[in-house]
Parts: C-alpha cells; sequence; structure tokens
C-alpha cells in the first residue's frame, strides 16, 4: 500500500551505478515499495521527478546556533547533527525538526563537555551555555545524565589541548562508561599532539574532526579504522586555500578509508565562509583522500533508497556515481516527518 509515487529516469539504489527508470513508493514516512515504474502499485497521481532521485543527505557536524538550518533543507539536506549548542535553544528546536516542514531533522549531541576554561569556552564565537564544564568524574558522570532526558545522539567531548585544559583520563573515561551504559556514543574533538589517541584508548567511537594536528601513527590509523567513524569537516582548513592542516588531515583520511575506516561528510558548518548546502570543496576533498563516488554517496546518506527506510527524497541533476560533486546542486523532494 502507497500513498505517494515518485518516479524517475534514474536512482541511486547504492550500487556503484544508477538504476534506470525507478519508483520509489512512500506510505506514511516510510519508503513501502522500489522498482521499475510499470510494476509500481496504483497512486494518484504520481509524482515525476525531474533529474536524479537519491535519498536525504545528512551533514554529520553542524551547529545551528550559527546558521539558518531552514537554508539547508531546501538544498538536499534532510538531516542535520548538532555538534554542539546551548540548551535552552537547541532541545526545543530539536523537538520542533521533527515535524516542522521548513527545517531538516535535527538530530544533537548538546554542549560540549570539556575541561574548566577548557575549548570552547574562551573563543570568540562560542556563546555563553555552549559548554558544561567538568572538572571530575562525579560532574563528569552528572554531566551525562541531566542530558539523557533529552535523547541525545551522542556526547561530545572537547579534548582541544591547543586552546586551554582538557579533562583528564579519569573524567573522560567516566564520560565514556556513563554514555555507553545508555547505547550513547562520544565524540571527541580532537586537537593537539596525543589527544586522539586519549580518545581512542577510553573508548571513543566518533572523532568530530578528521584529526589534523598531527600525522597519526600507521598502528593508530589501523585502530581506528576497525571501531571508529570520523566525520570529514576537511575544508574549514582553507576554505578552498591549500593549507598544511588541510594536507595533514586529508593525510590521515585517506590511510583511515583505505584501512577500511567508517568515513562520514560533515562540515562543522558555522565555522567560517562554508556554504549553506552540500559543500563541494568538502565533497572534492573527500574525493582527494580517496573515497570513490559511491564511497562519497554513503558517507551523506544514511541509507541508499530501499523498502522499510524513512522517506526522504533528494534529487541532483547529474550522475553523482561518475561526478559527486553534483551533490552540491542536490535538491529537497520530501522530508518526512518522523523521527
Amino acid at each position: 500500500m502507497i500513498d505517494q509515487l515518485f518516479i524517475a529516469d534514474a536512482a541511486w539504489l547504492g550500487a556503484d551505478t544508477l538504476a534506470g527508470p525507478t519508483a520509489v513508493g512512500v506510505c506514511g514516512d516510510e519508503i513501502s515499495w522500489v522498482g521499475p515504474p510499470a510494476a509500481a502499485p496504483p497512486a494518484m497521481p504520481p509524482t515525476r521527478i525531474d533529474g536524479i532521485l537519491l535519498p536525504g543527505l545528512t551533514d554529520h557536524h553542524v551547529h545551528t546556533a550559527l546558521v539558518d538550518p531552514a537554508e539547508l533543507l531546501t538544498a538536499g539536506v534532510t538531516t542535520l547533527v548538532d555538534l554542539g549548542g546551548i540548551p535552552d535553544i537547541l532541545w526545543p528546536l530539536v523537538e520542533r525538526s521533527h515535524h516542522e516542514p521548513r527545517l531538516p531533522r535535527i538530530r544533537a549531541a548538546g554542549p560540549f563537555l570539556t575541561s574548566p576554561g577548557g575549548y570552547p569556552t574562551q573563543q570568540d564565537w562560542a556563546p555563553p551555555g555552549i559548554a558544561l564544564e567538568v572538572g571530575d568524574p562525579h560532574s563528569a558522570a552528572e554531566a551525562v545524565e541531566s542530558l539523557l532526558p533529552h535523547r541525545p545522539v551522542t556526547i561530545k567531548v572537547a579534548l582541544n589541548s591547543e586552546a586551554g585544559p582538557v579533562i583528564d583520563d579519569a573524567t573522560l573515561y567516566t564520560i565514556v562508561r556513563a554514555a555507553t551504559a545508555h547505547r550513547i556514543p562520544v565524540t571527541a574533538h580532537t586537537q593537539g599532539i596525543g589527544q586522539t589517541l586519549r580518545a581512542y584508548r577510553a573508548g571513543v567511537r566518533v572523532l568530530a574532526h578528521t584529526p589534523w594536528t598531527e600525522t597519526l601513527a600507521d598502528d593508530l590509523i589501523n585502530d581506528l579504522a576497525g571501531s571508529t567513524t570520523i566525520i570529514s569537516t576537511l575544508d574549514i582548513h582553507g576554505w578552498g586555500t591549500p593549507t598544511r592542516d588541510r594536507e595533514t588531515a586529508l593525510h590521515n583520511l585517506r590511510r583511515f578509508h583505505a584501512a577500511g575506516g567508517m568515513v562520514r561528510y560533515g562540515t562543522d558548518l558555522g565555522n567560517g565562509p562554508l556554504p549553506r548546502s552540500v559543500n563541494a570543496r568538502e565533497v572534492a576533498a573527500l574525493a582527494e583522500a580517496g573515497l570513490n563516488p559511491t564511497d562519497i554517496l554513503r558517507a551523506i546518506t544514511n541509507s541508499p533508497l530501499r523498502r522499510g527506510v524513512t522517506a526522504d527524497l533528494t534529487a541532483v541533476p547529474t550522475d553523482p556515481t561518475t561526478d559527486p560533486v553534483a551533490l552540491s546542486q542536490a535538491i529537497t523532494v520530501r522530508k518526512a516527518a518522523c523521527q
């Protein structure tokens, strides 16, 4: 049974090349049918898509306090992961985003957890309330507990030794244990020599940025590839102008991907002059790091178009399996209202 039927001349169903003419049936907020248009269940009237049909796109690193998230929905980004926001503003926005048609769906970490006086509390860009300062294991456990009613998608920890003090190992391990007990992963901003290794040893399983302040040892790269996801954010280094930090990040991500590590597209939107859309420079940088077009599609989507997944649909004018920069021209066809 379907409520709506979308038909396109081509679609991405997860393979290295596009499928030909494809119909996608939607029932409620779930894809209930995918196949050739001639075999599709009846629907009235079907919607013809001009372009190539894709699933919804996700930016895995955004700060919604610093941008207008509605701009992203028009550009095909149906889901955002907010990795650091002011609780009193962020949590109501998260709730609204699941049902308000003009907003992308927002999933969030809540505020940073950081050492007293640590990053980002001293940064000019950081509004008051964006971080919870935890100075010992007890306060760290309390901080995690305080976030649980808001159903955070992850817990964000700041390990930036270049911008102030960082939490000690006992406090970091407590955060990871407390989050893991509730099946919530911990995401770390690692900046400074040795911070990525500290995060890995403590059980952090998502890196908010590709590490750029040091060239990671090969054995650490291999360990990370077996258990950790890296969110790319390569374009924050120079915004199109080559820099040493960008080259270091690319070198680390290239080896991580070659070792089989999971890479997710993310931009750190709100950090400098980044486009309010899919960032063509970020996509091109992922290709520089060795991701092929299908890898990039998997990095920016939660699932190919298939039965049983949330019915977020986008479209692009040209084939992203041959030129993934086409994703920067995405438009949203449909955003599901469900969570």
